[in-house]
Parts: structure tokens; sequence; C-alpha cells
């Protein structure tokens, strides 16, 4: 009865219906249908200066927000910036970019990506070598110019002055010898270079033929008109016709001495002009490259089904050519803003030669003074393990750690461990690209995206890498795509 009592004189809840969200619970809360205890929670003031670092709690500050936007951040779910130049001093020590993961990854939609991004912030986009011809409609989309070399299609002579030819004429005297001397000192060393591929002597020329190669050059120069570069051909013929002044060079003094030293060159550069590689380098220019397009590829998928030696003379001549190009117009103060250079599919620009390293490497070295940014993609570090001599493997090596910004995207764990080896990763930083290199059970629908395609953990320097996910707009899903071929196959 007392139990009853103490019942009957305390107040009850009201029922279901008369609980309105209005009604404040106690402090130790409602006994029956509602939280046991709800504690308070407790309230700091502070300025956006002083907690702007609190969240995330366990993560570093992100990349700055500055640059060419990648994507979300695959932790913190912030937007990931990547700003080559504009990190140079602060972030970086220079702008150059190593991009490296397996097949279909995401490496060229990567590149584009920071490509576009770049020429929008006034940069001028210029793919000396487009093996796969996959920059083409990139560049035309930006209004830019796309040559083609092929059988046909558009040629290149190796020996081609570029814009420093339609100027040097216009100079002092001594100026224009001095000019005249480097441009024939360039032909030279590409000459040199193109003489080393299968198709040429397979070995750089020695000592008697490179005094044959440099005099026959300069003098196949003096005898075209004033603004005329020479050819191959030209070259061909001042070494077989033997002037008195190259045998003098050569100290020959009968025709059988003079025929056992210039013989092996003349068959070599006459293989140049011959067979697979007839048409493309041994006749003038067909169109020469212009510096004022905003964006500029030149095209050499129409010889990639020819063979990797026919491509690897087209990298040389075009090389060549595109840097004699870039560093004329910065001579006559033709070319004041920065460049990017995309050196996709790597690893076949480092076995076009002996001394395919050594032209890449000093471009790296250089590219803060001559504000030319270089973005390299590769496979993976095994392909520049197969170079043909152990100095262009020691300087290959070089090549990633002279990159301060470097983009991972997936690749096994045997890859990794070779990238760590020269620039250090962290046991989270490998098991989170690895696991991008394979999908998961739940990922195995055939009807969805790879789900490592696309993320990319960027480092700069030794900082903590970034997971972030490449995010591409309609418009970019059309330029990039790669994967048109095997779709049409399934249609």
């Amino acid at each position: 009865m007392t139990s009853d009592r103490r019942r009957a004189g305390r107040p009850r809840p009201p029922a279901g219906p008369e609980l309105t969200p209005e009604r404040v619970a106690p402090r130790r809360g409602w006994k029956r249908g509602r939280a046991a205890h709800v504690e308070p929670g407790s309230i700091y003031l502070g300025t956006t200066v002083q907690v702007a670092g609190l969240f995330p709690f366990v993560q570093a500050g992100s990349l700055p927000a500055e640059g060419v936007p990648i994507g979300p951040d695959l932790l913190a779910n912030e937007l990931v910036c990547v700003d080559p130049p504009g990190w140079v001093g602060r972030l970086t020590t220079n702008p150059s970019v190593w991009i490296q993961g397996q097949p279909g990854a995401g490496k060229s939609a990567v590149a584009k990506r920071l490509c576009l991004g770049l020429v929008a912030y006034g940069c001028k986009l210029l793919v000396p070598g487009d093996v796969k011809g996959e920059y083409t409609s990139l560049v035309r989309a930006l209004g830019g110019q796309v040559i083609r070399i092929g059988r046909g299609l558009d040629a290149i002579n190796p020996l081609d002055s570029g814009p420093l030819g339609r100027h040097v004429y216009g100079l002092p005297a001594e100026q224009r010898d001095r000019m005249l001397a480097e441009i024939n000192g360039r032909r030279g060393e590409l000459l040199h270079a193109l003489l080393a591929t299968p198709y040429g002597l397979t070995r750089r020329p020695g000592a008697e033929e490179s005094t044959a190669i440099n005099t026959a050059i300069r003098l196949a120069a003096e005898t075209q008109p004033a603004g005329v570069d020479p050819t191959i051909p030209d070259v061909i013929r001042v070494l077989r016709e033997s002037p008195q002044s190259l045998r003098d060079r050569l100290i020959t003094r009968d025709e059988a001495s003079y025929l056992a030293a210039v013989r092996p060159v003349i068959a070599a550069l006459e293989n140049l002009c011959d067979g697979p590689l007839a048409g493309l380098f041994d006749r003038q220019t067909t169109t020469p490259v212009d510096l004022s397009q905003p964006a500029l590829a030149i095209d050499l998928s129409p010889i990639l089904t020819a063979g990797d030696h026919i491509v690897a003379a087209g990298l040389l001549a075009t090389w060549a050519y595109s840097y004699a190009a870039i560093d004329t117009a910065r001579a006559f103060g033709l070319l004041p803003g920065q460049v990017v250079l995309p050196l996709d599919e790597l690893w076949r620009a480092l076995r076009a030669g002996p001394g395919m390293v050594a032209a890449i490497d000093a471009i790296i070295r250089l590219n803060r003074a001559k504000g030319e940014i270089v973005i390299m993609a590769t496979h993976g570090l095994a392909d520049l393990e197969a170079l043909p001599t152990e100095e262009d493997r020691a300087k290959a090596r070089g090549l990633m750690e002279r990159c301060d910004i470097a983009i991972l995207l997936a690749m096994p764990v045997s890859e990794l461990e070779r990238v760590s080896a020269q620039r250090p990763l962290t046991a989270s930083e490998i098991a989170i690209v690895a696991s991008w290199a394979s999908p998961t059970a739940s990922g195995l629908d055939v009807a969805t995206m790879h789900p490592g395609r696309g993320k990319a953990l960027i480092k700069i320097g030794q900082r903590v890498g970034i997971p972030a996910r490449l995010q591409l707009t309609a418009a970019e899903h059309r330029l990039y795509d790669t994967d048109a071929a095997m779709r049409r196959g399934r249609s």
C-alpha cells in the first residue's frame, strides 16, 4: 500500500502524443523510453587562425589550394592541387614532375590535366615527340598546332636551324659567325646521335669519322643560299665529292685512304635516307614549329608500326628540332613565358640512342633557370635498367631523384620497393598504392570502373604523400580517352 501511495504522489511523464520536441529532458534523462543520461557538451571559442589546423586531428595540413586542381583528398576530402612552377623555392627546389604507374592506371590523364591547367595559367605546351598521338586531341582543342611525321605526311629536316636560321643573317658579322658555328655544332651532335641508332653505325662515330661529318656539314651549309638549311643528302654529296678542304682536315693523301675513312659514314647516312626512313628526315622541314601557338605537338604515331628503331630515330630528330626552336626563341626574346614539356612513354625516349639520357638529364638540371616544366611519365623503374650502357643506366637512376614532385599511381609492391629505394615510402604509403593495383572482392563488377584508376599518391620531396582521386570533366573524358579501341572491340 505504501508503494502504491508513493507512486500515486509522484507526477508521471505525459504519454506518447503529449511528448513534443520542445519539451526539455531532465539532467539525468527520462526514466523510460529516452537516453539514460545526456551530458551537456563543452564549448570552446577561438579565432580561425588558432583553430584552423585542429581538423583533421591526426592529419598534417594538405597541399596549398593553388595551381592545377587534381581532385579530392581520399582521407580529408579536401581539394588537392599541384603547382610545379609556383612551388619552386617554397615547397620544392625544381618544377620537374615524375609520374609512375602501371598501364591503364591514369598516368597520361594526370599528365594531360597538369598540361591543360598550366596552359590556362599562361604556359605554352610543347610535346616534342608524341609517340602514340595521345596529345593530338588536347592540342587541337586548345587551338594549337599538330605536326604529323610519316610517309606522305610531314617531314622534319634534322639539320634544320629553326627560328635561329631565319634571324641569324640580320645580325652583325661577328655575332652571325658565332651563331652559325653554334647551329653547325648542334647539327653535328644530332647527326652523331642518329648514326648511333641501328639504322646508322649502331655506335657513336670515331674521331676521324666525326671530323669528316662536322666538316661536311659546314661545307654543305656554305653552299646553300642564305636562309636555306642543308639536308642529309647534301652532306652525303659533299662526302662523295671529297673536296680538298675535307681531305686536308682528314690528312688523307690518296683516294683509297679517304674512302677507307668515310665509307662507313656514307653508308650509314644513306640508310637514314632510304628504306623505312625514306621521306621522313631526308628533305626540308615541311611544317615549321610555330611557337606563337598556345600548344604544339609533334605526332609520331604514323611511324609507330614501323618498329622501335624507326621511332627512336624519330624521337631523336623531333626532340633536337623542338629544343633548338625553344632555345632560339628565348635567345631572341620570342618566348618570354614558361614551357610545359610532357615526356610520356619515357622508356621509349631513353632507349632512342646513346646520349639520350644525358640530354634529358641536362634539360632537368637547367629547367628552373630556363622556365621549362618537364613532366616525365613511365611504367616502372625497371624500364631504366634496360638501357644499353651502364653510363646511361647510372644517369637514368637519378632522373626520379631530381624531380621534387612524384605522383605514384597503382603499382605492385615489388615496384614500390624499387621506388622506395630512391624516394623513401612509409609502409602505409606502399600499402595504399599497392591496394589500387588490383580490385577487391567488392570491386569485381565488370560494369564499373577499376577502383584504383585515377587514384594517385602525391609526394612533395620527403613530405607525407597525399592520396587523391583525379576527377575529370566530361570534355576531358573525351580528350583523354585511351580505351576507345577496346570498347569498339566489345561493341
